[in-house]
């Protein structure tokens, strides 16, 4: 895989077992890209250790005045200072395009995930934690990706070379072969606190970037209440504590850089002492002993790689945990077992954990007193299971499990907007343009959720004299649109979308009442005869439903018309008027006998 052949036509399915196995996989997928590394690495190496050979052949020809073994040594030094360059140029190129390609199946990985799991992403880890596993920890892995061939040259070399010595100078090259090893055994002590260090130091870091992450998203919340000094002053302490573990694993990279520079220093002093001793006694030659002196500096270059390796590791691991961990959620375990049907299903829609039902073809609104809940509730109904919730039994819809359906087919079957829909950066054409059932065109969506105002505002910022709003550029999720405007965007482009089931999760929350009726009005229009859901409490939304759903506590307790049931059940009233009186506190009992997608007919129906 060349870096001009990205992106991956399928970056693979990864074991995600656990982070070490993660990073097997990944250098199993690289071998093509790995060995060709290894093989330029093994010649660049193999060219450096030999240069001490050619300076000795040159010493020695010169101590016994010898022109033609001079001239050889001068030749061979131009070949070798050659295969250094071809080397060390296409070692580069290899090992960067190990990195990068490496780094881009895993962000593929991670884009295929994200879309895979949608909104309920971030409801089964952190935010901060798939920021940070998509930014800096794809770097981390793509370093030890990078850094893994050029460790296998060095340590294939550095054999190599203590056996060649061993062989040329047998007193010489035992020492060396001996002393080498215990070189790099020395570090390994010093390798695990190391590690824990660092480990403590990138979980502060993705602390800190979890906390940046909240504060500049509710940054307009936070300026409404005055908090901007308060969240400031946690990500300092945040700051501070990610500087102070910095600094405390940085001191201890430095003092097994010290000991990766002393012990070698200490060997190099040895060889020569005892060396000059063999020349004294006429055992070794001066050359002999200028191209061991030699070697081993060049030895020196191998211990810095497996350093490098240490270090690559260490920082990969906990990152390629993340990865993993991320990488592993899926919609539900059932869903990842059956292969799903292909057709896509009709009929009534059903939650067998809240014996919760959606008639085909009608609007029926959801009234929770507790939004976590309906949030809960509004992705089980599409198919998405909340942390926690796997053993939950799957939706129906038409009779058919959602968690048999391939992804794209229950997306297609049923399409959830959640309270906080998010707005991505681009023209509003680009907005709107999505996968749909083309039976609801741009402009009937736009004026169904009442964006007549909105298209005036984007109107009066196109960029060119025509005015036309669907050119005009939104910023990143919206952020120049008010609540309200963001909202109805959003409620537009999941019209666009036209999907057999619509869920809408509190879609009216951000705007006025004028509006908001407007919007109701124009919702039940545009979804004549297919099935919506609503979640909300607001009287003119459920005014306006065919049929309104009371659920408290996870089950669905009463089922009617929005009057009808503010004159029969008085905890309905208390939580669609916000009545804090006596009767407000009456609880509603679930009504035996809903186990079946027509169990709700079963709960007195209030008309």
């Amino acid at each position: 895989m060349q870096i001009r052949d990205l992106p991956y036509s399928d970056p693979g399915r990864p074991d995600t077992r656990s982070g070490p196995r993660f990073l097997l996989w990944l250098g199993r997928n690289q071998a093509a890209g790995q060995a060709k590394a290894l093989v330029w690495g093994v010649v660049n190496m193999a060219a450096v250790a030999a240069l001490p050979v050619a300076l000795g052949i040159a010493v020695q020809a010169v101590v016994d005045r010898s022109g033609a073994r001079l001239a050889l040594a001068g030749g061979l030094m131009v070949l070798l200072g050659a295969l250094i360059a071809l080397g060390d140029t296409m070692l580069h190129r290899a090992a960067i395009t190990n990195w990068i390609t490496a780094a881009a199946r895993v962000q593929q990985l991670l884009a295929r995930k994200t879309a895979e799991l949608g909104a309920t992403l971030t409801r089964q880890v952190a935010a901060g934690e798939v920021v940070a596993v998509s930014t800096g920890d794809v770097e981390k892995i793509g370093w030890f990706v990078e850094a893994l061939s050029r460790f296998a040259s060095a340590l294939f070399t550095t054999v190599a070379v203590c056996v060649a010595l061993v062989i040329y100078q047998p007193a010489l090259g035992t020492l060396i072969a001996l002393a080498v090893p215990a070189l790099v055994l020395a570090v390994l002590p010093l390798l695990p606190p190391a590690t824990k260090r660092a480990d403590e130091q990138r979980e502060k870091a993705g602390y800190a970037t979890e906390l940046a992450s909240d504060t500049v998203a509710g940054l307009r919340v936070l300026r409404g209440i005055g908090g901007e000094e308060l969240f400031l002053g946690r990500y300092r302490r945040a700051s501070q504590e990610v500087r102070r573990a910095a600094v405390r694993s940085a001191r201890m990279w430095a003092l097994i850089a010290a000991v990766q520079v002393l012990l070698p220093g200490l060997l190099l002093i040895a060889v020569v002492g005892y060396g000059v001793g063999l020349v004294e006694d006429g055992r070794v030659g001066v050359g002999e002993l200028v191209t061991v002196y030699g070697v081993v500096t060049f030895l020196l270059f191998p211990l810095r790689v497996f350093e490098e390796i240490a270090m690559a590791y260490s920082f990969s691991r906990p990152s390629a945990v993340r990865a993993a961990r991320v990488l592993s959620l899926g919609r539900t375990a059932r869903a990842e077992r059956c292969g799903g049907l292909a057709a896509v299903p009709s009929g009534d829609l059903y939650d067998p954990g809240s014996g919760l039902s959606a008639p085909a073809g009608r609007l029926t609104a959801v009234v929770c007193g507790d939004p976590d809940t309906a949030g809960r509730l509004a992705d089980r109904l599409g198919g998405h299971a909340s942390a926690g919730s796997e053993g939950a039994p799957s939706a129906l819809l038409g009779g058919v499990a959602l968690d048999d359906l391939p992804l794209d087919t229950a997306r297609t079957a049923v399409l959830v907007q959640d309270k906080d829909p998010v707005l991505l950066s681009g023209t509003l054409a680009e907005l709107l343009d999505v996968p749909a059932s083309g039976a609801v065109a741009a402009g009937a969506a736009l004026e169904a959720a009442q964006c007549g105002d909105v298209l005036t505002a984007l109107a009066q910022a196109s960029p060119d004299a025509s005015g036309d709003p669907m050119r005009t550029r939104i910023t990143e999720r919206g952020r120049s649109l008010s609540g309200g405007q963001r909202q109805r965007l959003a409620l537009a482009r999941s019209l666009v979308t036209d999907p057999q089931v619509l869920v809408l999760d509190e879609p009216t929350s951000a705007v006025d009442s004028h509006t908001e009726a407007r919007i109701a009005d124009g919702l039940r229009a545009l979804r004549q005869g297919r099935t919506t859901v609503v979640f909300s409490s607001s009287p003119l939304l459920l005014d306006r439903a065919d049929r309104v759903v009371f659920v408290q506590e996870g089950r669905a307790v009463a089922v009617g018309t929005h009057r009808g049931l503010l004159r029969a059940d008085p905890a309905y009233r208390a939580v669609v008027t916000r009545e804090t009186d006596g009767g407000a506190a009456a609880t509603a009992v679930p009504a035996p006998g809903l186990s079946g997608p027509g169990g709700n007919e079963q709960i007195e129906e209030s008309a």
